[in-house]
Order: C-alpha cells, then sequence, then structure tokens
C-alpha cells in the first residue's frame, strides 16, 4: 500500500483536516463537503468528483468524510466556516440500501468504509448531517446532492418505515438540492455566488430542487412550463394519486425539454427545475480528467481495505446514462435515460494513468458504465428524441430511431488491447443483450454487433460473461421492461456457438430477481424449471428491494401500475418473499420439502416433476 503513496504528497489529495489546510496557506475554504462515504479521490466517487470540479473553478474545498454525529459534533466544527456554502451527500449509494437487505436485516459491510465497518455512517445520513450544519451555522448556505438526496427530491415511498416521506428537501432543511450528476449545476451555482449573487435568488438553476412557501414568487425561466403534481398530503390520502404522479415525474425526467414540476407539500411547494441537456463529448471528458491521484486519502494508508475502492481501482468509466428504463433500477431517475460518452483519447489517457500505478498487474477491471454496451449510442434523428417522452429507448422493443451500432465500442477495446502494459480488460459491467441481438436493416450494423459479442467473449470475460435476463416469466419481464426469455435461449446458443468456434469453455452467468412486482410463486417455480433444463444452477440472485423512484417501489406501495392504473400483484411479507427465494436454490436439500409442499399446494405437480426428478 505504501508504495502506492510514493510519488505522491499529502496535499495531492483534497484537504481534510484544519493541519491540512494550513499546509496549504488557507486561512478560510470556499466550500466544504461532508460525505458518508470514506474520501476515495477517484472518478469512481461522486465527492471526489464534485470536490475537484469545485477546485478547478479556482476554490478551495475540503472534504470531511464520515463525520462522527454521536460526539460533540467536533468533525462538522474543525474547518471553521466556508466562504461559499457547505454540501452534503450520503455517499455513492442511499444509505439505508447500504444499511439493510431486502429482508431489512442490517447488513455486515459497508463496502464504501475501511474494513467494511458498518457504523460510520448514520441512517438516512443526508438528513442527519444536514440537521446538524443548519444547528450549527443557520446562515451558511447548505446543498444537498448524491443518489439518496437525488431519488427523494419529491414525495417517495420509503420502505425501511413503511410510508410516504415528503422531499427529503422538508427533512433534511437544505436551501438547494442540485440532483443527477451534479457537476454543470455545482459550477454555475458556484460561479454565481461568488459574483455576489443572493444563493436564495438563485431558483432558476437546471436540474435543482428547491422549497418556497406556497404562494412565493420566484424567479424561473420563461421557456420553463410547469406541471402540478398532487399534493404531498393528497398522496399520503389516495395512493393511486402518489401513482399517477410517478408516471410524470418519470416522462419528465426523460424528456428533452421537460416540465419543471411543483409539489404542495403543507404550506410549502417544493420546485423541482428541469435536468440539464447531456454532457457534450468535452464536458464529460474534462470531468474524469481533473487530477485524481486515484488513491484513498493517506489517512487509510495504514487501515483496513475500502472494499468498493478495491473493486474499482483499475476500472474505467467511458459513458454515463442508461435507456434501458427498468422498472426496479434507479439509473436513468439519477442519470437520465441518454448517453453522455467520453471520447476514446480521453478514455485512453485515463489507461495510460492506470498503467502507471503501482500496483497495476496488467488488468483492467471493467471497461464500461451503466450498461456496458451503451458507449457512443443516441438517437439518429435528434428532432425525434426532442419529441419522445417514451420512459426506455429499448422496450417494449428497440428504437428504430436509436443507433445500436456497437462498432464505436468494437474500436475503443481494440486500442485498449494494443496498449502494450494491458493484458486484458475485462467488461465487468452488465450487457444488453437484446441490443446485439437486435436485426437492424443495416447489415453492416448487425455484423458489428455480432462481431462485438465474440469479441467480447474471446478478450474480455474472465470465462464468465455475466447478463441480466432477471426473469422467465414474460408477464414478470413485461412490467419489469425486460425482453422476453426467448431472447436469453438465443443468446445462450450464440454464446455456446461462439464458444465452439474459438476453442473456449466459457460460462453465461444469468442474474435473477425474485419478489419483484408482479411475480408470483408459480411464475419462481417456472423459474427454476427452465433454468434447469438449461442447466443452470443460479448464483447471481437477488429479492427485489424497493428503492425511492422507482416504478416498482411505486407498484410495491400502491398495488397499482402507474401507467395503467391496473391493479398488480407483489410479494410484501417476509413469508412471501423467502418463499419465491427458495425457488432459485431448489438444488438445495433444505429447500426441497418447502417446494414440494408449496407445489402441491398450488396443484402444480407438472412443475414438481420438472424440478426435482
Amino acid at each position: 500500500m505504501n508504495l502506492l503513496y510514493q510519488k505522491y504528497k499529502t496535499s495531492d489529495w483534497l484537504p481534510t483536516t484544519k493541519k491540512e489546510m494550513e499546509e496549504r496557506g488557507w486561512d478560510q475554504l470556499d466550500v466544504i463537503l461532508f460525505t458518508g462515504d470514506a474520501y476515495v479521490d477517484h472518478p469512481s466517487f461522486g465527492a471526489a468528483v464534485i470536490g475537484r470540479v469545485l477546485e478547478a473553478e479556482g476554490l478551495r474545498v475540503a472534504i470531511v468524510p464520515q463525520p462522527n454525529w454521536q460526539d460533540d459534533l467536533r468533525d462538522f466544527k474543525k474547518l471553521g466556516v466556508p466562504r461559499l456554502f457547505f454540501g452534503v451527500t450520503a455517499g455513492n449509494m442511499d444509505s439505508m440500501v447500504n444499511h439493510y437487505t431486502a429482508n431489512k436485516r442490517k447488513r455486515s459491510n459497508d463496502a464504501y468504509t475501511p474494513g467494511g465497518q458498518t457504523d460510520k455512517r448514520p441512517d438516512y445520513a443526508t438528513i442527519v448531517y444536514c440537521n446538524i450544519l443548519k444547528k450549527l451555522y443557520p446562515d451558511v448556505p447548505l446543498i444537498i446532492g448524491g443518489i439518496e438526496a437525488s431519488l427523494r427530491r419529491v414525495t417517495h415511498y420509503d420502505y425501511w418505515q413503511d410510508k410516504l416521506h415528503p422531499s427529503i428537501l422538508v427533512d433534511s432543511k437544505a436551501d438547494l438540492l442540485f440532483y443527477g450528476m451534479g457537476e454543470k449545476s455545482m459550477v454555475e451555482y458556484a460561479r454565481l455566488v461568488q459574483k455576489g449573487v443572493d444563493p436564495q435568488s438563485l431558483t432558476n438553476l437546471h436540474q435543482t430542487a428547491f422549497l418556497v412557501d406556497a404562494d412565493a414568487h420566484f424567479a424561473t425561466q420563461k421557456k420553463w412550463k410547469s406541471l402540478e403534481l398532487h399534493s404531498f398530503e393528497d398522496c399520503q390520502k389516495d395512493k393511486k394519486k402518489f401513482a399517477q404522479n410517478f408516471m410524470h415525474i418519470e416522462e419528465e425526467s426523460n424528456k428533452v425539454d421537460a416540465n419543471r414540476l411543483e409539489q404542495r407539500t403543507g404550506n410549502k411547494l417544493v420546485v423541482v427545475n428541469p435536468p440539464w441537456p447531456p454532457m457534450e463529448e468535452k464536458e464529460i471528458d474534462h470531468v474524469y480528467e481533473l487530477p485524481y491521484t486515484r488513491l484513498p486519502h493517506p489517512k487509510y494508508r495504514n487501515k483496513e481495505a475500502i472494499p468498493a475502492y478495491d473493486m474499482i481501482r483499475h476500472s474505467i468509466n467511458i459513458h454515463r446514462g442508461c435507456f434501458g428504463g427498468c422498472t426496479f433500477c434507479t439509473i436513468s431517475a439519477h442519470q437520465g435515460k441518454f448517453i453522455a460518452s467520453r471520447s476514446q483519447a480521453s478514455v485512453m489517457r485515463e489507461v495510460e494513468q492506470v498503467t502507471q500505478m503501482p500496483d497495476f498487474k496488467g488488468y483492467i477491471s471493467d471497461l464500461g458504465g451503466p450498461s456496458a454496451n451503451m458507449y457512443q449510442m443516441k438517437g439518429i434523428h435528434q428532432e425525434i428524441c426532442n419529441r419522445c417522452k417514451r420512459p426506455s429507448c429499448i422496450f417494449p422493443d428497440v428504437c428504430k430511431n436509436l443507433n445500436v451500432d456497437h462498432k464505436p465500442m468494437l474500436d475503443l477495446y481494440r486500442e485498449v488491447r494494443k496498449h502494450p502494459k494491458v493484458k486484458k480488460a475485462f467488461i465487468g459491467s452488465g450487457i444488453r443483450y437484446d441490443m446485439i441481438l437486435h436485426e437492424t436493416k443495416d447489415p453492416q450494423v448487425n455484423k458489428n454487433n455480432m462481431t462485438y459479442l465474440r469479441e467480447v467473449i474471446k478478450h474480455h470475460v474472465s470465462g464468465r460473461l455475466k447478463v441480466a435476463p432477471e426473469h422467465t416469466s414474460d408477464d414478470v419481464l413485461k412490467i419489469m421492461r425486460k425482453p422476453s426469455f426467448k431472447l436469453f435461449h438465443k443468446l445462450n446458443k450464440v454464446f455456446n456457438e461462439i464458444n465452439k468456434q474459438e476453442g473456449m469453455n466459457q460460462q453465461l452467468i444469468p442474474y435473477f430477481i425474485s419478489s419483484h412486482p408482479g411475480c408470483k410463486s408459480v411464475d419462481m417455480a417456472n423459474l427454476a424449471a427452465e433454468t434447469k433444463q438449461l442447466d443452470f444452477k443460479l448464483e447471481q440472485v437477488q429479492d427485489f428491494t424497493p428503492t425511492p423512484m422507482t416504478l416498482a417501489t411505486v407498484i410495491f406501495y400502491t398495488g397499482f401500475h402507474p401507467y395503467t392504473m391496473e391493479e398488480v400483484f407483489t410479494a410484501k411479507s417476509k413469508k412471501e418473499k423467502l418463499s419465491q427465494r427458495k425457488f432459485f436454490f431448489w438444488y438445495k436439500r433444505e429447500y426441497q420439502k418447502e417446494i414440494r409442499d408449496e407445489l402441491t399446494r398450488l396443484n402444480r405437480k407438472d412443475l414438481l416433476k420438472k424440478i426435482l426428478n
């Protein structure tokens, strides 16, 4: 570990203590950021990215990682009062997802903390940190961001308390919320407050949310039209109104020219301004090429490893956003459905930087993004995208206006393979095989896509290709916004053919979810039977966890599909969830009596025969 730090001095990181400030000759900071994660100076860690972006604006920025909220609050006082504002994030994960399993059991590991310790951040970390700062420094502007704040920007269902909560702005008392990827909003805000603009008047910034008195006048942009959601109180009284809200929220977050959203909460009004357009190539290149050390702060040098860092230390992110629109996933709600891609030159510069790390052994752990194979993809005719409000570009079928040519990725992968210090670059992110197997009208694109699959199998996986069919039932998959399982059968066949042709013996590893809205025990039994027939013993499985701002969570809470208002069954009790989960593990003796009893009760001896005989 110490070898990694040899070429650096502590001042190569953003300061975290008064001493580190003073070593830089600073008597006051411009911005102080608080995060629930350990401070890792890597572009995969949100607090580091925002810190570096603000530093590039010439600001004096410090990060306070994992402040102690239970003592005399010295961590919240030690750096003094910033000249401009405080920023707060719970970290790279929602603190409740970080702390609890789908069965609401306390997790035994926090991947963003040295040694995986689980007591270094509070539940609802954003609210806890903000309440402390507002009590200590009521007059200093307070900004919140990150996944926890972003997905709680309006009325949302909280699975852990099993009730609706108002916008996180209400409980946190923050002055402004930056949702999604916050670099552009943060820079614009910082530039304006530096010029002396009153922070309270900055209600016209893209991709921000704020709270005002219900009858207040506030600055806005003339081109923005307003869409009023059902109030928090109406949502509490009527679950259908909460479901209706979600449809509007999702549509607006996926439009090029979105409306401003407004929602009454008591005598206040929550206002959510439209998002920015996707980053231009030069903008996203700039963010990823800031002077990150790519290492944890030296304060962790003699401590146990940070598991999340170990996972991504030699990984490279090539794009943002995801146009999959899966109903259980928060990526499009946070990053947007449109793809922002880095230039090949920028990616190659980061490859060179990674190969210079003393612990690099020739293996890039992931060359990908939220989904691995969406790099450089966008609409063929932008004017069609401008009118679109579909939450998914690839469900119920791949949009005819979407360019699904995988050639830019082939070109990039081949360049990376040419690097003399790279033995192998793995594609660790999930691959959307529905886009690879999609037949376009262009034979060359179809050829490129199959070449992509072959090269991934041949050069970029370590014996196992992970994909996510998620289920085998077409009815459940429709609710998930995932393609029919028939397509997985096709992938399995093509995968085995390529392996045979290339003289390889790779494995296809499918991911599945139990207890998703729409899924019943018989669907799980069919899943067990069908995957057994394909000779899979499932390993990569999970229970559905309701998280704020996903369509599946809205169905879980309300019992209705927001787009059709049809009733949808969802397994809710611990007993129901475990009953579904056991079908994943039909091959384990301890579950076989329960499976036998369940299928006998359902009068499905046909499935019993397929699974256990």
